[in-house]
């Protein structure tokens, strides 16, 4: 008797601690000069199918596909590869202030998890300031029922590192922007900021709103290296999300750069030929997980009384 009050209070337990986890991820991702030429790389392929179909949204950065087929390709490849979801993309256009390099932002998205309710493509003359961005924000809004926050807006940017420290700023304009324009608090900002190293000086911190303002929430910690090369160690790639309400429906510790070459056994020269960069990930909670937890807990209590009643 008493070893089966054990173990139901050991399963109890277990059950309590992994509630509020989730299956559904969102990862942000800087493919490093994708295009024709990688998507023609078996390899490499197969290796960004089997990260980006861990996501159910997924951004991806440093797309140079100017005839328009690396994308498709990889889409196929994610819709036969995971047969269990259904795979489509929505992009921005060509952005870029030189025309020998332009790249895209695009989201990957499961059809089936979440459904895509609108985008905009941010311009870059909101206050008068031309140019404020090398590559305007690419804005998107997603419903996802199954989720504790329910619908939310996702911001990318892939800051120009000779520009870091003002496009950073820059982007609380965009954030203040799209709260109004969609009348939602439930916005979260990602992307390859360059948020680090000799792009971000510590002494100009101070001078970007999106570090200062006190309602927005850092969920990848500074000294997180997101970089692949082992002679580097740079927290480049961040996950920023706006309000206690949507950090709240965030799993506890789940941000974090997914280390490709360390889970699918690669060398540093084959992860390099994927990306330079870590996908950066955070899970989000389930819808109901409040109810859940309240059960289990009960549960758990009940169950340590009986434990303790047992051993008295």
């Amino acid at each position: 008797m008493r070893s089966s009050s054990l173990l139901l209070l050991s399963f109890l337990m277990g059950m309590f601690e992994i509630q509020g986890a989730s299956d559904f991820r969102i990862c942000a991702f800087n493919l490093h000069h994708f295009g024709e030429s990688k998507s023609k790389k078996s390899n490499v392929m197969h290796t960004l199918t089997r990260i980006i179909a861990r996501c159910d949204v997924c951004l991806l950065q440093e797309v140079r596909d100017s005839k328009e087929r690396a994308v498709l390709v990889l889409l196929d490849r994610l819709n036969r590869y995971d047969t269990k979801h259904v795979y489509d993309v929505v992009a921005s256009e060509r952005l870029g202030r030189s025309d020998s390099y332009q790249e895209q932002y695009v989201f990957v998205y499961r059809t089936d998890t979440v459904t895509l309710t609108g985008h905009y493509q941010y311009p870059d003359d909101q206050k008068g300031d031309v140019d404020a961005f090398s590559r305007e924000p690419f804005v998107v809004r997603f419903k996802a029922p199954k989720t504790d926050i329910k619908e939310f807006v996702l911001i990318p940017q892939h800051t120009s590192p000779a520009n870091t420290t003002k496009e950073l700023d820059e982007l609380y304009d965009v954030l203040q922007h799209v709260r109004r324009m969609w009348k939602t608090d439930n916005v979260m900002l990602l992307g390859d900021f360059n948020a680090d190293c000799g792009y971000l000086a510590k002494k100009n911190r101070k001078n970007v709103r999106l570090i200062t303002e006190k309602n927005l929430f850092w969920l990848i910690a500074d000294k997180t290296d997101t970089t692949v090369r082992s002679t580097t160690s740079c927290t480049y790639d961040r996950i920023v999300v706006h309000g206690e309400r949507f950090a709240r429906a965030t799993v506890p510790f789940s941000a974090k750069p997914f280390n490709f070459q360390m889970e699918y056994r690669l060398t540093e020269d084959q992860a390099l030929e994927v990306s330079d960069h870590f996908p950066v990930e955070v899970l989000l909670k389930g819808a109901g997980t409040k109810e859940t937890q309240t059960k289990l807990f009960s549960l758990f209590i009940l169950s340590h009384l009986v434990f303790q009643m047992l051993t008295w």
